[in-house]
C-alpha cells in the first residue's frame, strides 16, 4: 500500500515500532543511526544469549523491514547530507526530545521550506507543545502519566506494568504510523505536508477513556483488578484467574442471568469427573448476588473451582468448554501463541533468513491481513550501515574516498 514513499527513520525505543509498521506496508525505510549504531542494539535478549550488539532481538523484532545507514547529525557534513536524504523522502520519523530538531537546523519550520509536501512525524512522551513538553519519560512514567498504570494489577497491591515489554511506546509508535499514512493521505488530496506530533502519554491516556466517562458521570474511579474482582457496592472479591495444570485461565464465577446459565453447567462437568459434592451440586445459581455472601462462603464456593482448574491442562479445558457451550478463556503464554493453530492456519508466522547467523528466525508477519495486498517481512532489520554503500554511493553518488573520508571523519 505504501510501495511509492519513502521513509527517514531517526528514532530510538519510543519510535522503532513506527518504521517497522510503515514497512511492513511496504514503504522503503531508511533507519539512520549514530555512526557505531544505535545504543538500543544492546537491549536484550539476545541470540542464543550472545550479548553483541548485531544479535539483539529486540532490535530485530522492530527494525525489520528497513535499510540501515550511520550518519551524524551533529555534524554540519552530517545535515548536508541528510538535508539530500530528505529530498528524496516523503517522511521523516523522529524520537528526539522536542526541540532538538530545531536546535540542529532541521526542525519542521526548516524541513517544509526544502520540502513543502514533506510529512513530520515526531514522537515524545508529552507532545511538541505544553508545560510538561521538556519533561522526559520512561516507558514507565508515560504508562503512569497517561493513567493507564492506575488500572492494571490486583486491587489489594499497587499498580503494576504488564512485563518488560515497552507498551506506552508502542502505542505512540502506532499511533504516530497511522497518523502519518492519514497524513500522506491527505497530501494525496491537498498537495500539502504537515507536522504529526505524537504525545505517548496522551496515546496512553485514550486507552483509559472508559474509565475518564465513569469518573464524569459517577465521580468514582473504578476499582484495579486484574486476577480479582471487587464487587460494587459490597467489600466481596472475587477470582478471575485460576491455576490450571500447565498455566492460567480466566473466568468470572458470576451472578445474575448469565451467571445461573454458566455456573451449573460447569457444575455439571465436576460431577462428570467426581470432583462436585452435594454442596456444589444443590448451589442455588438463580439467586445468587454475592454481595448477599460473606468472603468465607465465596472462597468455598470459588474452591470447588479451583481444584477443578487445577486438576486440567489448558488444552483440556478449552476442549471441555467448547463441547459444553461454556465462556471462558486459556491465558495463553508466548510459547502458547507460536504453536497457536489459528494463528498458524492464517500464515501469521513467517521464516525470516538471516545470513549472518547461518539461520532463519521466525517472526510475527503482520498487523493486519488486507485482502487486495500484502504485509509481511520484507527484509530482517539491517545490521550497522549495511546500506550505506548502497544509498550513499548508487542512490547519492558518493565515491569509495569520499565515503572513507567520511568515515575516518566521523560523519558516517
Amino acid at each position: 500500500m505504501l510501495s511509492p514513499y519513502r521513509v527517514l527513520d531517526l528514532t530510538d525505543e519510543k519510535g522503532f515500532y513506527c518504521g517497522q509498521l510503515l514497512g511492513s506496508l511496504g514503504a522503503d525505510v531508511i533507519k539512520i543511526e549514530r555512526p557505531g549504531g544505535d545504543a538500543s542494539r544492546n537491549i536484550g535478549p539476545f541470540y542464543q544469549d550472545m550479548a553483541d550488539a548485531e544479535k539483539s532481538l529486540y532490535w530485530f523484532a522492530y527494525n525489520s523491514n528497513k535499510r540501515g545507514i550511520t550518519l551524524n547529525l551533529e555534524t554540519a557534513d552530517g545535515r548536508d547530507i541528510f538535508r539530500r536524504l530528505l529530498l528524496t523522502a516523503d517522511v521523516v520519523v523522529e524520537s528526539f526530545a522536542p526541540g532538538y530538531m530545531d536546535s540542529i537546523g532541521l526542525g519542521y519550520a526548516t524541513l517544509e521550506k526544502l520540502k513543502p509536501s514533506l510529512i513530520l512525524a515526531s514522537i515524545s512522551p508529552f507532545g511538541q507543545s505544553g508545560p510538561h513538553r521538556d519533561y522526559k519519560g520512561s516507558d514507565l512514567v508515560c504508562w503512569a502519566r497517561g493513567g493507564l498504570l492506575a488500572q492494571t494489577g490486583d486491587p489489594d497491591r499497587p499498580p503494576v506494568r504488564i512485563s518488560h515489554i515497552n507498551f506506552a511506546y508502542l502505542m505512540g509508535a502506532m499511533d504516530a504510523a497511522w497518523a502519518t499514512a492519514i497524513a500522506l493521505y491527505w497530501r494525496g488530496a491537498s498537495g500539502q505536508g504537515q507536522h504529526v506530533d505524537v504525545s505517548i502519554a496522551e496515546s496512553i491516556a485514550k486507552t483509559t477513556f472508559m474509565e475518564h466517562e465513569m469518573w464524569e458521570v459517577t465521580g468514582k474511579e473504578r476499582d484495579r483488578g486484574s486476577s480479582f474482582y471487587r464487587v460494587p457496592n459490597s467489600s466481596m472479591v472475587l477470582h478471575t484467574v485460576w491455576e490450571t495444570k500447565d498455566g492460567y485461565l480466566y473466568l468470572m464465577v458470576r451472578g445474575g442471568e448469565l451467571g445461573a446459565r454458566e455456573n451449573p453447567l460447569i457444575v455439571k462437568w465436576m460431577d462428570e469427573e467426581g470432583m462436585a459434592d452435594d454442596f456444589i451440586k444443590n448451589f442455588n445459581w438463580s439467586e445468587l448476588d454475592w454481595r448477599n455472601y460473606t468472603q468465607e462462603e465465596a472462597d468455598r464456593v470459588h474452591g470447588y473451582f479451583a481444584r477443578f482448574f487445577k486438576s486440567k491442562t489448558k488444552a483440556e479445558i478449552i476442549e471441555g468448554a467448547l463441547q459444553r457451550d461454556i465462556i471462558l478463556q486459556p491465558i495463553c503464554s508466548p510459547r502458547d501463541i507460536v504453536a497457536h493453530p489459528q494463528l498458524r492456519a492464517r500464515g501469521y508466522w513467517q521464516k525470516v533468513e538471516h545470513p549472518e547467523l547461518g539461520t532463519s528466525i521466525e517472526y510475527p508477519t503482520r498487523f493486519h491481513l488486507p485482502s487486495g495486498s500484502t504485509t509481511r517481512i520484507w527484509r530482517r532489520a539491517p545490521l550497522v550501515g549495511e546500506h550505506n554503500q548502497e544509498i550513499y554511493k548508487a542512490e547519492l553518488g558518493f565515491s569509495d574516498q569520499q565515503l572513507v573520508m567520511l568515515k575516518e571523519a566521523g560523519v558516517i
